[in-house]
């Protein structure tokens, strides 16, 4: 066991990209979740991202397009979740996990061709000056330009939440449908943005893991990150920031166990594995007493009738 091997600049470095694809996904449910709308399909729309923007990267050559699929990707199949949710009017749990497996389907058969392939490679920002600082300069000043989008992504996230017009009607919309209806929202028609919203933000996480985090395409590689992207929505109590927080903290026990595990440390390699899991299931439990801060009409089904 040689802990002197981990380097915590580099620890921490690479604790902010296994937390991106965590948080990209976490923000864009938090927001299907403000409108009233509960999508457990986040591993599908992930890995079909995943699997869309890998294939555009490599078809085209350029890592930039590849996101733009896997946004465009995650959404397209968000619209088969709207389709039997808004539409149809099914029952939005079956209806997620249906997704999930779809998802999960489509993207093997899609990436069948795929495999060992290597994408092109997204160029890291270096920002004279700040890049060269020591210790800063690695950890926060050194990363693709994604990971940056991604924590823009929360900004604007928060901002939209706390401050804007459209942020009030979507809260409006998810704490009480029918009297947002009665005031003349567009119920259907604004959760259909935010489903939308998600599955592009699940597609660019998706794409984050297969571009960049772990360059190379392999079949269920999202491995449970979309579940986890669920559990961190309830973890972080509906609040954008603390989804932030939230990542870097599963991102912090995901590397930490990987760097363990190059150590050389005497603990069974599959408890280091399920270390993650653990946290983020004991997270949940001590945070399940309260759940005041959820919206009030999550998951409940609207017709305009009613």
């Amino acid at each position: 066991m040689d802990l002197s091997a981990i380097n915590p600049v580099l620890l921490i470095a690479s604790l902010m990209v296994a937390a991106t694809p965590l948080l990209l996904a976490a923000i864009g449910e938090l927001v299907v979740e403000k409108a009233g709308v509960l999508n457990l399909g986040v591993e599908g729309m992930m890995i079909v991202g995943a699997i869309s923007g890998f294939a555009i990267a490599v078809e085209t050559g350029s890592p930039w397009l590849g996101f733009l699929a896997a946004a465009v990707g995650g959404a397209a199949l968000s619209l088969l979740f709207v389709v039997l949710t808004q539409v149809a009017l099914a029952n939005q749990v079956a209806s997620g996990l249906a997704l999930t497996l779809f998802g999960l389907g489509l993207s093997s058969l899609m990436g069948q061709s795929y495999v060992g392939v290597k994408p092109p490679r997204m160029a890291e920002l270096h920002i004279p000056g700040l890049s060269d600082m020591p210790v800063l300069g690695p950890i926060l000043f050194s990363h693709d330009p994604v990971l940056y989008l991604g924590v823009a992504i929360i900004a604007a996230v928060w901002a939209v939440l706390k401050f804007t017009r459209v942020g009030l009607i979507l809260r409006a919309v998810g704490e009480n449908h029918d009297a947002a209806h009665a005031l003349g929202y567009k119920v259907v028609r604004i959760r259909i943005a935010a489903i939308a919203f998600g599955g592009a933000c699940a597609g660019l996480g998706g794409a984050y893991i297969s571009l960049i985090r772990v360059p190379q395409w392999t079949e269920g590689m999202t491995a449970g990150v979309g579940w986890i992207a669920l559990a961190l929505v309830v973890f972080a109590s509906w609040k954008p920031w603390r989804v932030l927080l939230g990542a870097y903290l599963f991102g912090g026990v995901t590397v930490v166990q990987l760097n363990l595990q190059a150590a050389g440390v005497a603990i069974p390699v599959e408890y280091l594995a399920m270390s993650p899991y653990l946290v983020t299931i004991l997270v949940l439990v001590i945070l399940s007493a309260d759940k005041s801060s959820a919206p009030a009409a999550l998951g409940r089904i609207f017709h305009a009738s009613h």
